[in-house]
């Protein structure tokens, strides 16, 4: 934890960094004509943020090191304590146990935080494993002065370093092997070999090996770098696969034969110091940064290049306030866009895109010299210790500012990728990158990127206009176009007009300079334009526009490609009718089988080729109404009018037969064409049409007019049948044939006197036309109903009787055998009446005997107590349970005839009750008279009741059949009988 006042004095270094952050951005960004408007509620965090660690230690730091969080420093003369910052709380704190007067000279600390090197004054080593608490010598490291260690990241793990490089103050490099392991009885040392594989030289002497770093690239190849007070060293080889365990060696000794790749500089400070940025765990570094005499050199690691790892190489050199001779720089750590630079009393950062210093911290004197800065490769934390406190920075989104440096070097795509979240700097970096490519001339990528900022429409469309760039303004437009959303109708409405006449000029500049490649490729991308399914909404709403500009243009290809676009056939039709491509515009209507535009086009067509429209019908078939084509099919021309009527009649003939049409206007247009101009049709037309009106689909009156017209008296007499006009069909039929006429006189069947007046029609036109009496007598054995009698007045006076002597003796034998038929037909009545009356009097004297406990069949009480009805099938009623079952199933009309009859037996019961008062004398044989003619009526009456009521057994005659489907509750009272029944 931070006291108050090392919190006041961090908030006051962010505070003034946050400030100087802010102008820095201010200065570079500038103002913009986007339409981002960019709002922060609250500062943003500096990139490095300092923190000072709540420790203070017992005594003074002498050295420090971290790796994956395994924090390790010397204190004092003989301490080491060491802290696992994943629990700071548990620090662990070890004696090195020594008396002499060493001091520890490095610490060296391995990627896994297992592994303590402790360099000692006295050019001795000790090893301590995070797993043990005891300080162990490293007896052949003996003599020599430990400088550097190259850590092997490949085989390294917690009981082992595997092979390692080693760097001494002699500039020896030696290979080296650490086991945390036990040796055995007689090889105690945690050693495993020590050997001497190479020595650096400056100037032709021995110089330190200030750092030492070892890579592993692609195909099992090795880099190593060795870095002394001014020369930086490569060497690179590659060891076979599987030998990795054998170490280093191998790749010094393919070095032998050749001087090692080094790059040196003049100047020397006494110490060199390299770092190495690495972008995930576990992988290659990416960059170093190297702090030597001269400046830091910082650059790329290219594993790919087969001379020499570093690319990109460039030299920091110090600011004037940095004095070699009294400031030195103490340490350097890289970051992924900065390197710190530790001073004695400052840290700077400074930009390795720009090399400019964007950040710089100052220590106050409280705390002491500033030692050393270290940064865990693990964990991406900065630490910086002195003597007495120990500081960490955080760094954090370190590239939120890359993107303006990228933009200010003209490397966009760089500063694009660092700005994709943030829609304003993106908004930016497209702007810069427009106007460079703008100001470069070139416009087409310009216009790419334009699109895709906020900057005002109209003005970036006047600098182009301006400039005279149509195709980039065009491509401007288009990618605008695109990026537009669905409900922004206006902007796109806008946008596809101006587009269509930057195409439409642009085709007609070709056209006229006669360049036909490019022609023909700008058709193509106006016609894709034109076609675009994102567009087809704007275009269809917009059409009579883009006509107008098509046409304005004199464009009339495009103009039909986009009516098919639009599906605008009828205008494309039209088009092709105005040029005489008749053949072409039926193409397009066959295609698409608009029934609309065909009933519109084909007058026309039919006029030019009546036989493909003919047949482009039949395929439509019932798809196409005939009513709606009859005006084509009547609008003749003067030329070619025979094959129009042809064609006309070839149509009809196929609605009527194939497609079975009635349409009433066509059969009778089929029967004008057939009279004026294929009469031997006519008739077999009207036989097949049927020969009852229910089943002619033309007009009757129309078809015997027209048939009158043009003298077609065989038509005429098939019509006149057809209408049952049988008087006027023999009347015209006899014109023309007497057969012909004997069949039109048997039609009426069921009216005799109709057909015996014809036939006397036919006889009289035989006898006084023709004067044939042979063929009069064939019509008497034609027609039955004609005797010789009928047509005897209809021959001249002249005739002799022997024409006639066969005919008058069948007549009269056919009389004689009516006459005997006759009279066996009375006799056979006569003795059928005989038998009737036999019967009755047979029936009259027939009784049934009826028992006194007989009941009544309907209402089941004793029958004698009332007037009762006793029938053949042994049912008997009382006379008012028999009419009450009665009553309800007789019709209407014997219900009121039953009714009527009730009345006048109840009027004449009461006549008879008067009449039993007293009478004078002289009355009395008229009361008697009438008494008898009252009883008469009252008999009547009663028979006449009994006929309706008692004319069969309600129980077995017609009316309990016809009652079958009667229910036996009646409807309208079911609701009440269901109700009674809950």
């Amino acid at each position: 934890m931070a006291s108050i006042l090392d919190e006041y004095e961090d908030s006051q270094n962010t505070r003034q960094s946050a400030q100087q952050h802010s102008r820095l951005s201010s200065a570079n960004i500038g103002i913009t004509h986007s339409g981002f408007v960019n709002v922060r509620l609250e500062e943003e965090k500096p990139i490095f943020n300092k923190q000072r660690i709540d420790f203070t230690p017992p005594e003074k730091i002498n050295h420090l090191a971290v790796c994956n969080n395994q924090l390790c420093m010397s204190l004092g003369k003989d301490t080491l304590l060491r802290i696992d910052l994943a629990k700071p709380d548990q620090p662990n704190q070890i004696e090195l146990g020594r008396k002499d007067d060493s001091k520890v000279h490095r610490l060296f600390l391995d990627p896994t935080g297992s592994h303590v090197l402790i360099s000692l004054s006295t050019s001795e080593c000790l090893y301590l494993n995070r797993n043990t608490q005891k300080v162990r010598s490293l007896s052949r490291w003996r003599g020599h002065l430990i400088e550097s260690v190259g850590w092997n990241k490949l085989l390294g793990n917690e009981t082992s370093t595997g092979p390692i490089l080693v760097g001494t103050s002699q500039g020896v490099i030696f290979e080296a092997e650490i086991s945390a392991n036990e040796g055995s009885l007689f090889n105690t040392n945690p050693d495993q070999y020590f050997r001497q594989v190479h020595s650096l030289e400056e100037d032709g002497k021995p110089a330190p090996v200030c750092c030492l770093e070892v890579e592993r690239g692609l195909e099992n190849k090795y880099f190593i770098i060795a870095t002394t007070r001014k020369r930086l060293f490569q060497f690179v080889g590659k060891v076979a696969e599987g030998s990795e365990q054998q170490g280093f060696s191998s790749i010094f000794n393919q070095n032998q034969d050749l001087l090692p790749s080094f790059q040196e500089f003049p100047a020397n400070m006494g110490y060199s110091e390299i770092t190495f940025y690495t972008s995930k765990l576990r992988t290659s570094p990416k960059a170093f940064a190297w702090m030597m005499g001269n400046g830091v050199l910082y650059g790329q690691l290219d594993y790919v290049r087969p001379d020499s790892l570093l690319s990109d190489v460039q030299v920091w050199e110090y600011t004037p306030d940095i004095d070699l001779n009294l400031k030195k720089p103490i340490s350097i750590v890289l970051t992924q866009f900065h390197f710190l630079l530790l001073l004695h009393d400052r840290v700077k950062a400074i930009c390795t895109l720009n090399g400019q210093v964007v950040y710089e911290d100052v220590f106050p004197d409280k705390f002491g010299t500033l030692k050393k800065m270290i940064k865990d490769p693990v964990g991406g934390l900065v630490w910086i210790y002195t003597e007495r406190a120990v500081f960490r920075y955080h760094i954090q989104r370190e590239a939120r500012d890359v993107w303006q440096m990228y933009m200010s070097m003209n490397k966009f795509d760089l500063a694009k990728e660092y700005c994709r979240d943030r829609p304003e700097c993106m908004d930016m970096v497209l702007a810069k990158e427009a106007e460079h490519c703008f100001q470069n001339k070139r416009y087409l990528e310009s216009a790419k990127c334009y699109a895709l900022t906020q900057n005002y429409f109209e003005e970036i469309a006047l600098k182009f206009i301006e400039a005279k760039q149509e195709e980039a303004l065009k491509e401007f437009l288009l990618k605008k176009l695109n990026n537009l959303k669905q409900t922004e109708r206006t902007q796109i409405t806008l946008l596809v007009t101006w587009l269509a006449e930057l195409y439409l000029n642009r085709l007609g500049q070709l056209e006229s300079d006669g360049n036909s490649i490019i022609f023909q490729e700008t058709r193509d991308e106006f016609r894709h334009f034109l076609s675009t399914p994102k567009h087809k909404e704007c275009l269809f709403n917009n059409r009579s526009t883009i006509y107008d500009l098509l046409a304005s243009h004199g464009n009339v290809d495009d103009m039909v490609y986009f009516s098919v676009v639009m599906q605008d056939y009828e205008r494309v039709i039209s088009h092709y009718c105005q040029h005489d491509d008749y053949s072409a515009a039926l193409d397009v209507l066959s295609k698409h089988c608009d029934e609309k535009l065909f009933y519109k086009f084909s007058p026309v067509l039919m006029q030019h080729i009546p036989k493909k429209v003919v047949d482009a019908w039949i395929q439509m078939g019932k798809r196409l109404d005939p009513k709606k084509l009859i005006p084509a099919l009547m609008n003749y021309s003067q030329m070619g009018s025979t094959q129009q009527i042809s064609e006309t009649i070839r149509y009809m003939e196929f609605c009527v037969y194939e497609l079975s049409v009635t349409e009433e206007a066509i059969h009778n247009y089929l029967l004008s064409l057939y009279a004026k101009y294929k009469p031997d049709s006519l008739l077999l037309y009207l036989e097949q049409a049927g020969t009852h009106a229910s089943e002619i689909h033309y007009d009757l009156k129309y078809a015997l007019r027209l048939c009158a017209e043009h003298g077609y008296l065989r038509a005429c007499v098939l019509v006149y049948r057809i209408m049952e006009l049988y008087e006027e069909a023999v009347d015209l039929a006899l014109q023309v044939d007497v057969d012909l006429a004997k069949s039109c006189a048997d039609l009426p069947e069921d009216d005799e006197e109709l057909r015996k007046k014809l036939w006397l029609k036919i006889a009289r036109h035989v006898v006084q036309e023709e004067k044939d009496v042979k063929k009069a007598m064939n019509c008497l054995s034609s027609c039955n109903l004609l005797k010789i009698e009928d047509i005897l007045p209809f021959f001249p006076d002249f005739v002799t009787i022997d024409h006639f002597k066969e005919a008058i003796c069948g007549s009269l034998e056919e009389y004689n055998q009516h006459i005997e038929e006759l009279k066996q037909e009375m006799e056979e009545a006569t003795e059928s009446a005989k038998r009737i009356r036999e019967d009755i009097q047979e029936m009259r004297n027939k009784y049934g005997v009826v028992d006194s406990q007989e009941k009544c069949a309907a209402c089941d009480f004793p029958l004698l107590n009332r007037p009762f009805y006793l029938f053949l099938c042994g049912h008997m009623f009382h006379y008012d349970c028999l009419f009450q079952e009665v009553t309800p199933h007789l019709s209407a009309y014997k219900q009121g005839r039953l009714e009527e009859l009730q009345k006048k037996l109840a009027a004449t019961t009461q006549s008879s009750k008067s009449r039993h008062r007293p009478v004078p004398k002289d009355e009395g044989d008229t009361s008697s008279l009438g008494k008898g003619n009252a009883g008469t009526s009252r008999e009547q009456i009663k028979s006449d009741i009994d006929d309706i009521i008692a004319s069969e057994c309600v129980y077995c005659g017609e009316l309990m059949i016809k009652s079958i489907d009667k229910p036996f509750i009646d409807p309208q009272k079911f609701e009440e009988e269901k109700s009674s029944w809950l």
